[in-house]
Parts: C-alpha cells; sequence; structure tokens
C-alpha cells in the first residue's frame, strides 16, 4: 500500500507539552481578580443607571409620536420572532391590534427590575384600559448598614441575581366574554419533566400567569422598547420571523378581526 501523500508526524510530537498547561492562579491573585470584577461590574451598572434616566425624556417624547401612528405597537411586537411565535393564534393578534400605547417603567430603588405597560383602547375582548406586567424587586438580606458609593452603588446591586431577586406578577385580566377569554382558549400547558412548558397557549398568559419562563417580558424591556422604531420598520429582528409560515398557519383560524400583517412595512434588504 503506497504512503504517498500521507503526513507522518515528527518525532516526539505526542509527548510535546502545551506551554499553556501549566499556568496556575494563586489564591491571592483570584481576590485580586474578583475585586477587580466587582469594580468593572460597579462602573457598568452606573453608566447604565446614569443611561437609563437620560432616555427618559426621549422615550417621552417617542411615546407622543408613536401615539399618531395606527398599530405602531402591535407590528413592532410582531416584528420581533420570539413575540410572533408566542402571539401565533389569529385572535392574539386580533386582540393586540388594540393596543395603542406601551410604557416601560423602571424600579427606582433597582432598575434592572421593572413594569410594563399595555395601554389598549376599547375592544370585544376585556375591560382592562390598562394590562401591567411588574417584575417585583425582592431585595436580598443585607448585613449591617450598607451605604452607596458616589455613583448610589451598594454592594447588593452589584450582587444582583434576577433569578433570586425578582419575582414577576400576574394581572387579572376582566374578560368580557368567555367565548374571547383566549387564556381559557389556549391555555398554557405545563411538562412535568421540563422546565418550559410544552404549550405556550394564548400570549395573554403572559399577563395572567405569574413566571414567565420564555422571558417575553425581558425581551420586550430590553430588545424591542428601546429599539421600538426599527422593529416596526422591520429593520430588526426579521431574521427570526417566519411569517409566510405564520400566515398559512393561520387561515385556517377563523376570525374576522384586524390583521397585523397588512400595515407591516416591507423590510429593507442587507447590503
Amino acid at each position: 500500500m503506497s504512503s504517498k501523500g500521507v503526513k507522518r508526524a515528527s518525532p516526539g510530537a505526542e509527548s510535546e507539552k502545551n506551554p499553556l498547561g501549566d499556568v496556575e492562579l494563586t489564591d491571592e491573585d483570584a481576590l485580586k481578580l474578583q475585586a477587580i470584577q466587582k469594580d468593572i461590574a460597579r462602573v457598568e451598572l452606573a453608566l447604565e443607571r446614569r443611561a437609563q434616566e437620560k432616555m427618559v425624556p426621549v422615550y417621552e417624547a417617542r411615546r407622543a409620536i408613536l401615539k399618531g401612528i395606527s398599530k405602531f405597537w402591535p407590528v413592532a411586537l410582531m416584528n420581533h420572532g420570539l413575540l410572533a411565535l408566542h402571539a401565533q393564534h389569529s385572535s392574539d393578534q386580533a386582540a393586540l391590534s388594540y393596543l395603542e400605547d406601551l410604557w416601560l417603567v423602571r424600579d427606582p430603588k433597582e432598575s434592572r427590575c421593572f413594569t410594563l405597560e399595555f395601554h389598549f383602547k376599547e375592544n370585544p375582548y376585556f375591560s382592562n384600559a390598562v394590562l401591567k406586567k411588574e417584575y417585583k424587586f425582592l431585595p436580598p438580606p443585607v448585613d449591617g448598614d450598607e451605604k452607596p458609593d458616589a455613583d448610589g452603588i451598594t454592594e447588593t446591586m452589584v450582587e444582583f441575581s434576577w433569578e433570586r431577586d425578582v419575582q414577576p406578577q400576574a394581572t387579572k385580566i376582566e374578560w368580557k366574554d368567555e367565548a374571547k377569554n383566549l387564556t381559557k382558549l389556549h391555555p398554557r400547558v405545563l411538562d412535568e419533566d421540563d422546565d418550559l412548558p410544552s404549550e405556550g397557549g394564548s400570549f395573554f398568559n403572559f399577563f395572567e400567569v405569574g413566571e414567565d419562563p420564555f422571558d417575553i417580558g425581558v425581551t420586550i424591556a430590553n430588545d424591542v422598547f428601546p429599539e421600538a422604531i426599527d422593529y416596526f420598520l422591520g429593520n430588526a429582528g426579521g431574521d427570526d420571523v417566519d411569517t409566510e409560515e405564520e400566515d398559512d398557519s393561520e387561515d385556517d383560524e377563523n376570525e374576522d378581526e384586524i390583521d397585523l400583517e397588512k400595515p407591516r412595512p416591507k423590510k429593507q434588504k442587507k447590503a
């Protein structure tokens, strides 16, 4: 058998040591790294809080403009792949077509916690003018008096944990008619073998069920809300939305409400 074209390993190659394999970290250096990581987190948090404060008047000015644009928020939300997936029922989209304003209020003590406010005009589904989703801050126990630094940042803020310190709240929806009670028509189905539900059901389970296993609220607050105009125009999140498959699946459902696909602007092609 010819050995032509077969590259032979150089002698002793298997016994060569990895020149980076003997790096060791002393306890003293580990503590130094942990300390500087905390300093970095402290500065980043201070900058984040300052940016959020400066953006409030800008968002308020944007809010006044968006109220004059028909179905701005329903279209912006549906142009995000995750949100479109969880509002795939045509009845969900019909109810969301009455959404005329969406607002974000951050907790003054812990700005990473927030409340989303969905403002609806009169509609045949529910009587609530506003549906809220609160991500409530549960302060962890603190040893002694904790004083903030010059930027208002405390040690507890640096050690913040979403899983430990945040509890999503439920909001009761006042459905006008049981025939249009979307959370009963499309309930969330739990999976005994998985942390995630096997079926998300109606988008409005997001309000009536406390837990948010799909991170819908975080997605809206940190992604869609700050980039709302780009989502409305189809310039953000478009790669995650397969509107043709969604349209095909919804053709079988009998709903004579407003179609959110119609006002959706065409997406710009990437250069």
